[in-house]
């Protein structure tokens, strides 16, 4: 007896309504996180306040650029892109001031250690014009089932129609091979300031030739 073939994942774009799964997804991938286990140190509120964070920007940034992709097994979201076009990476003061009592929420006292976490890594962003890939998450009951990889099909086949290069940054050095095998390439290995706070990786992807 065969095995039937399993359908390819409906990649949709994620709209409003959506921002509470997709950050409950989210909130719960990186909940094991190396650099967000060091901003977050409490096991017990960790998911919590990482879903606030990604609710927040989701409302605030990614969803109002109308390229965050979500995708499942079924109706469910179970995984989620969240990407930026090209030269709307940079958050202006306006939304970074809507965004002030909520990442206070979510950070507390870590606040300033969050700050100067993210704005190192927002110093070394590429300046060319790309797509960022600013986050990818699938839940951790869905690993495994090839949406994650879905997820990046889909935009980095527009990527090489388009001719545009893609940029990410991995917090987790298991990761570098995985989106090694989509074309990125490790540029830097970022060190950030903080006693203890674990490194990136920052990846670039040129769009392949003939796209």
């Amino acid at each position: 007896m065969t095995s039937q073939p399993q359908p390819s994942p409906v990649i949709r774009v994620a709209g409003r309504a959506d921002a509470g799964p997709v950050a409950g997804v989210l909130g719960r991938a990186f909940d094991d996180d190396p650099v967000w286990r060091w901003l977050l140190p409490d096991d017990g509120s960790r998911v919590r306040r990482l879903t606030l964070l990604f609710r927040t920007a989701l409302r605030h940034v990614h969803l109002r650029h109308g390229a965050t992709e979500a995708t499942g097994r079924g109706a469910a979201v179970e995984a989620a892109a969240l990407w930026d076009p090209p030269g709307q990476w940079h958050i202006p003061l306006a939304t970074q001031a809507r965004q002030a009592l909520p990442l206070l929420r979510v950070f507390g006292a870590r606040v300033p250690a969050a700050l100067r976490t993210l704005g190192e890594i927002e110093a070394h962003h590429p300046r060319e014009p790309h797509w960022y890939l600013s986050v990818l998450g699938t839940d951790p009951a869905a690993q495994g089932n090839g949406l994650g990889g879905a997820l990046l099909r889909s935009r980095l086949d527009r990527c090489d129609a388009g001719a545009l290069p893609a940029y990410l940054e991995s917090s987790k050095e298991q990761n570098v091979p995985y989106y090694e095998r989509f074309g990125f390439r490790v540029t830097r290995e970022l060190a950030l300031p903080g006693k203890g706070c674990p490194p990136v990786w920052l990846m670039w992807r040129d769009p392949a030739p003939g796209g």
